[in-house]
């Protein structure tokens, strides 16, 4: 009974000792190898693109084995930021362990290519846009000429966007022109020419890292707009496309590097429209200290926090983490209603060099109430090898490369119907005004929503706290005049309205209010000057040609009524190239015509009225009364 008890153990221990002693096959790159190459690393290792070397096919790989298994190995290759199990987001580009050990393998075995039959084709590109025939290509109006060496560069191409009515834009695609030295570029849309304002020389385009623009409107971002080696092209889900109107500028800012050589860059842009208009509303929220930002030098852990409670419930679905080169582990969660926590992102080792936008796979949830947090810390030591100053210096927060930021964006979309960014920005404001009391931005954007609201009067103080703020802003200047117009207070709104013209004497919108406020207080000729300033720059705007022909019609009354009918039938006159068909128009002119006793022209007159409105008994009646004067009766 022992005996036969013990056998199956000891046939069992024999199977498996001979089991374990079978050789595994070495790694081969068509079997193995090719799939992680041509998924990970080819999009950007290949002709024209951002990667110095191909990685196409076999002997492209083979070629650079020993690198390839080094940046896998150190983790350096292929360029993914985000940690693992801190959310899940599309495209991602980590190699899992086993996936590291096999190229380590395949390395340690002499690099054999194996069968090509067990493996995938070699991955094919097209030099044409990835979305295929764009709807519209916008080009730089000058390309940038980039020196041979020297610190980075960051530059904003302003491009303007040739639409004649709104269009509603599904995706974007930029073509970088020189991948070599064209690192990572972001898209801002512009619709108040701000941007066009900052050029020293039109279509120049001008130097910034971090761009802000000014708005005149409530019109928040809601979409990252952005290109990076190997990251494809959004389209955005039907609903969700993003307008494009006339006059709006995209301005493409954009993070260069010297190549030994000079170099010219020369990007473009693909739009793609859609016939479906925007019905849902997402906005960009942002987490940020930068105030807080004061690192001494040697302080190797210096740690910025940020945090943001939810007003309503929102579907988070993307993430923008961005800092300079001293931050180290980046930390972003949510934490719910509940007391749960749930992980937005995590970073343990920032780069600058490979920052973007990172999307979810799946939206995430954050009912109202939920506290967004966000943790940078920074290493200002000499043992930071990203460290720009040798030897460290202080660090303040700021827009340039030496400088630092503390910025954590999210795009959200918010649950339910309707556009409720409102909402969103309101308790942003108010969330950065507790950060920064005198705040341009926050005090800013709250007058401009108390306006939307129709609150002039809530909207002033708002507007006087951004004026202290930047004495130097027209838009802010300008805004505070529009408040107080719409409040009552004409006379102040036309002061600030002048002197957002001293700051900015193309600010159109500030000379189209002046103008308004002078013809509100019946200043004829300064009213005619203004609207028609605005006409010489910008014949097509609409309000303005309207008005200008309002303004030269009550005028041309004014002076009738003071008996001076040959001026106001010359402003009568000028009045009719902007009012052709209105009849009260025509008979002003004809009855000051009449007056004059200049039968023939006021007949002219009165029959244009009855053209345009053939029951006018007024006309009728006068034209009988021309007629008899024509005739002597």
């Amino acid at each position: 009974m022992q005996y036969y008890a013990l056998l199956p153990i000891f046939l069992f221990t024999v199977l498996s000792t001979t089991a374990a002693t079978v050789p595994t096959p070495a790694p081969t790159f068509y079997r193995d190898i090719a799939p992680i190459v041509y998924q990970n690393c080819s999009t950007c290792h290949r002709p024209g693109e951002s990667g110095p070397f191909s990685l196409l096919n076999y002997e492209d790989v083979r070629r650079h084995a020993s690198q390839i298994a080094t940046v896998t190995r150190q983790h350096f290759m292929p360029p993914w930021l985000p940690e693992a199990g801190h959310d899940e987001f599309e495209d991602e580009r980590r190699l899992t362990p086993s996936q590291i050990e096999l190229i380590q393998s395949w390395v340690k075995h002499g690099a054999p290519a194996g069968n090509p039959n067990e493996g995938p084709p070699s991955p094919k590109f097209t030099s044409e846009w990835r979305l295929g025939t764009p709807d519209m290509v916008l080009h730089v109006a000058q390309p940038y000429k980039l020196g041979p060496a020297g610190a980075e560069v960051f530059w904003n191409f302003v491009i303007p966007v040739p639409v004649k009515t709104t269009r509603w834009v599904k995706a974007m695609e930029v073509r970088p022109g020189n991948p070599k030295v064209f690192h990572h570029a972001n898209v801002i849309v512009d619709r108040s020419g701000s941007s066009l304002r900052k050029e020293p020389t039109p279509g120049a385009g001008f130097a910034g890292m971090d761009l802000t623009v000014e708005e005149d409107t409530f019109d928040p971002d809601g979409h990252f707009l952005s290109w990076k080696p190997g990251s494809p092209p959004v389209i955005e889900p039907d609903g969700m496309a993003w307008r494009a109107e006339p006059g709006m500028d995209l301005v493409l800012n954009v993070h260069l590097r010297p190549s030994g050589k000079e170099e010219i860059v020369n990007p473009s842009i693909a739009l793609y429209f859609t016939d479906k208009p925007q019905t849902k509303y997402p906005m960009l929220l942002q987490l940020e200290h930068d105030g807080a930002i004061n690192i001494a030098p040697g302080n190797h852990d210096f740690v910025i926090s940020d945090q943001f409670r939810c007003p309503l419930d929102v579907q988070v679905l993307a993430v923008y983490p961005h800092a300079h080169y001293l931050a180290t582990l980046m930390e972003a969660w949510a934490t719910l209603p509940d007391g749960s926590r749930q992980w937005l992102v995590r970073i343990p080792h920032w780069d600058l060099n490979w920052q973007g936008v990172f999307r979810l796979k799946t939206p995430l949830l954050l009912p109202k109430g939920t506290l967004i947090s966000m943790r940078y810390h920074y290493d200002n030591s000499s043992a930071n090898p990203l460290n720009p100053s040798h030897p460290p210096k202080p660090v303040r927060g700021g827009n340039q490369a030496i400088d630092e930021m503390s910025h954590f964006w999210l795009q959200v979309l918010p649950v339910g119907g309707g556009d409720q960014r409102a909402a969103l920005q309101e308790a942003l404001m108010h969330h950065r005004l507790e950060k920064y009391p005198g705040d341009f931005s926050a005090n800013f954007n709250l007058g401009d929503l108390m306006m939307n609201q129709d609150n002039p009067g809530a909207a002033i103080p708002c507007f006087r706290l951004a004026t202290l703020a930047d004495p130097n802003s027209a838009i802010a200047a300008g805004e505070l005049g529009a408040a107080l117009f719409a409040h009552g207070d004409i006379a102040e709104s036309k002061e600030q309205f002048k002197r957002a013209l001293e700051l900015d004497p193309q600010y159109i919108d500030a000379r189209y209010n002046l103008a308004s406020v002078e013809a509100t207080n019946e200043e004829w000729p300064a009213a005619v000057s203004d609207f028609e300033q605005i006409l010489s720059t910008n014949p097509n705007h609409k309000n303005a040609s309207q008005h200008l022909g309002e303004v030269l019609f009550l005028w041309a009354d004014d002076l009738a009524k003071s008996g001076n009918r040959e001026q106001a039938v010359q402003h009568y006159r000028e009045s009719l190239v902007y009012r052709p068909d209105d009849p009260d128009l025509h008979a002003h002119l004809g009855s000051v015509l009449a007056a004059l006793k200049r039968w023939p022209e006021a007949k002219t007159e009165f029959e244009s009225v009855l053209r345009i409105d053939p029951s006018s008994q007024e006309a009728k009646q006068a034209l009988v009364a021309i007629d008899a004067r024509l005739s002597g009766n």
